[in-house]
């Protein structure tokens, strides 16, 4: 168990927020700054991401022994839970393990299943991208355009770039690690027991990562689960529309409705 780094903020009932692949906690800034407003909002790094630890794992299991860690060392009982993506499925990990830690969770645009391989570019362009022969963050964004074309997706995958104290450049996260365990983090749940708690799904409405083939999985699994769409939202709804996303999550978390 890992020692995560956190960002506290507001107080009431305790939520923890879940970032995804390649991400921080500051990608969840915009979502904790309005759910602070009504809950004690806990914003981790997840290992290998962020300013929390590197370790040779990424697996869920070790994922969520890390969370756990987390509530222990804070004196938490228990607390709600919302991840996105790859954060969903440490929260669904969570919960599926600790059920007694656990009241809600929110799911954000994943489901407990497994999903094939879909990164291969962006692999492809950070691996070939040399931190230390980086002169500047535009050169870098020209180093990887031709393997992610999207800026937007190229901005949030340089904010792992950062300068060492003698100026130079150097990933934030544990590229390696991530790379090696990659086919664990596409991995789904798996538990004896469902967990019994409620459940929120939120899909982004042109997202294909929930699917309604994934229902029964779901249902086996969170027996409680409900599904929300935001419209005209991707993968990325909780940025592309935070204000829809954190009315759906404070209604659910508040009060059980969706």
């Amino acid at each position: 168990m890992l020692k995560l780094h956190a960002k506290q903020s507001g107080t009431g009932r305790d939520l923890i927020l879940l970032h995804g692949l390649f991400g921080s906690l500051e990608n969840l800034g915009a979502i904790q700054r309005q759910l602070s407003e009504r809950f004690r909002t806990h914003a981790l790094d997840l290992r290998n991401h962020g300013r929390s630890p590197h370790a040779p794992s990424m697996s869920y299991a070790c994922q969520a022994r890390d969370v756990l860690k987390y509530l222990d060392d804070q004196g938490l009982e228990h607390a709600d839970l919302l991840g996105h993506s790859m954060g969903g499925k440490v929260a669904m990990t969570f919960a599926l393990q600790y059920p007694d830690r656990c009241r809600r969770i929110v799911v954000a645009d994943i489901a407990p299943v497994h999903y094939p391989p879909h990164h291969t570019e962006i692999f492809e362009g950070l691996s070939k991208l040399d931190p230390a022969q980086i002169r500047s963050r535009q050169e870098a964004d020209q180093a990887l355009q031709p393997y992610v074309p999207e800026v937007a997706v190229r901005q949030f995958l340089l904010k792992n770039l950062i300068r060492s104290g003698d100026g130079a450049f150097r990933w934030r996260l544990n590229l390696d690690v991530i790379m090696k365990d990659y086919e664990s983090i596409m991995q789904g749940q798996h538990a004896e027991h469902p967990f019994h708690g409620p459940v929120l799904f939120l899909k982004g409405g042109i997202s294909r990562y929930i699917q309604p083939g994934h229902r029964d999985t779901v249902l086996k699994l969170f027996p409680k689960a409900s599904l929300r769409e935001i419209p005209g939202t991707d993968h990325w709804l909780h940025a592309e529309k935070p204000e829809l996303f954190s009315r759906l999550v404070l209604r659910f978390l508040e009060d059980g409705e969706t």
